[in-house]
């Protein structure tokens, strides 16, 4: 009988299969989705409380996945990468990523990284960049995106950011939360991104 991570793998392919984008039907094609799974220990965050609203804020498609998310939420590996003297306590209490599978998520994998990020309302993730190719879905709308030398640009849910190899980028929250799933290909998959002195992993 299936367990909850065999569906958190189902519902997170069973979403990448309904996006209609070149790119990302590449990256969906290329992953092989006969995956190991690892035993990994529960650890929960405080973010994790916002994802009652993240629910309600999901349109349809991604609906399945952030329900699963918020039942199972204590009972899966969230990580963060920062601590309180980079950003601050107010940041920690409103980040995190889970790796659904990749070379530390819940299912083994060497080749590419994904999974699904949380960041709450009001915060920036500051500008930071990495070796390997990122595709980014937001599963809500509403968060300011930056890439390069541009601007903020708010993206709604379902679209597609690509970010390529050391591409810097960041982004900002407004009124409400941020769900948004990521693909890492190409480069190192656990490297910890460059970010304004600190280092990170988005």
């Amino acid at each position: 009988m299936p367990t909850y991570f065999d569906q958190l793998l189902d519902r997170f392919h069973a979403y990448l299969r309904g996006v209609d984008n070149a790119l990302v039907r590449d990256a969906v094609t290329r992953i092989g989705w006969n995956m190991t799974a690892r035993v990994l220990e529960a650890h929960p965050l405080p973010c994790l409380g916002l994802l009652d609203r993240i629910v309600e804020l999901a349109p349809p498609d991604p609906q399945p996945l952030a329900q699963l998310l918020a039942e199972r939420r204590d009972d899966l590996c969230w990580g963060q990468t920062y601590n309180a003297s980079d950003f601050g306590e107010a940041f920690l209490q409103k980040y995190g990523w889970l790796e659904v599978f990749g070379t530390r998520g819940h299912f083994a994998n060497e080749e590419v990284a994904a999974g699904l990020l949380i960041l709450g309302p009001g915060i920036t993730y500051p500008d930071h960049h990495h070796i390997a190719e990122e595709i980014y879905i937001p599963l809500t709308g509403g968060t300011e995106w930056r890439m390069g030398e541009g601007g903020f640009h708010t993206r709604q849910a379902g679209e597609i950011i690509h970010h390529a190899s050391n591409v810097s980028h960041a982004m900002r929250t407004g009124s409400e939360a941020l769900l948004a799933l990521y693909i890492w290909r190409g480069g190192p998959l656990a490297q910890k991104s460059t970010v304004s002195g600190a280092q990170g992993r988005g």
